[in-house]
């Protein structure tokens, strides 16, 4: 369901960019993005009260956390304020880079937490495809948090003019 989420507002993203918004005018644009619209949905989760049943609820969240981790109340809150960071981050281009990297970071340090509730027997998705899911939403925040080709055009040739200078 989530990677559905990712995968259909990266593709509305794009075909807005298709049809002249020029903030979606690329592929890494509208992932970022993309990925964005899913975090502030799976971000939901750290904050939705224990008696609703429909989704997963923060006392869902509390159950995932491995036993090692302290006070697992407040790093759900805490990781679900990080997430919406992170979102935040992503939609402005001024911290796409470093929102995309953090983000990274969190997904593989979250990474146990899932591996934890998987093996614990609890209600989640099943590692088999949860890794999976885990490596995809990391190479898309990185992929976000790279420089743009105009950026890289741009440091290109400079270093040709650096080297230029030199002989």
């Amino acid at each position: 369901m989530i990677v559905i989420v990712l995968l259909v507002a990266t593709l509305a993203f794009r075909l807005l960019g298709a049809l002249g918004v020029a903030r979606f005018a690329t592929w890494r644009v509208s992932a970022a993005h993309g990925l964005a619209v899913m975090l502030v949905m799976t971000a939901s989760a750290h904050f939705v009260p224990a008696g609703v049943t429909f989704m997963p609820n923060q006392a869902d969240m509390v159950a995932m956390v491995p036993p090692f981790v302290p006070f697992p109340a407040l790093v759900v809150y805490l990781t679900g304020v990080l997430e919406l960071a992170g979102a935040a981050g992503l939609v402005l281009e001024r911290t796409r880079r470093a929102a995309g990297i953090c983000l990274a970071l969190l997904f593989v340090f979250l990474l146990p937490a899932n591996v934890y509730a998987a093996l614990a027997g609890q209600d989640v998705t099943p590692l088999w495809q949860r890794i999976p899911e885990q490596v995809l939403y990391i190479a898309i925040a990185l992929w976000a948090a790279a420089r743009g080709r105009k950026l890289l055009n741009s440091l290109s040739v400079q270093t040709i003019d650096r080297q230029r200078a030199r002989v």
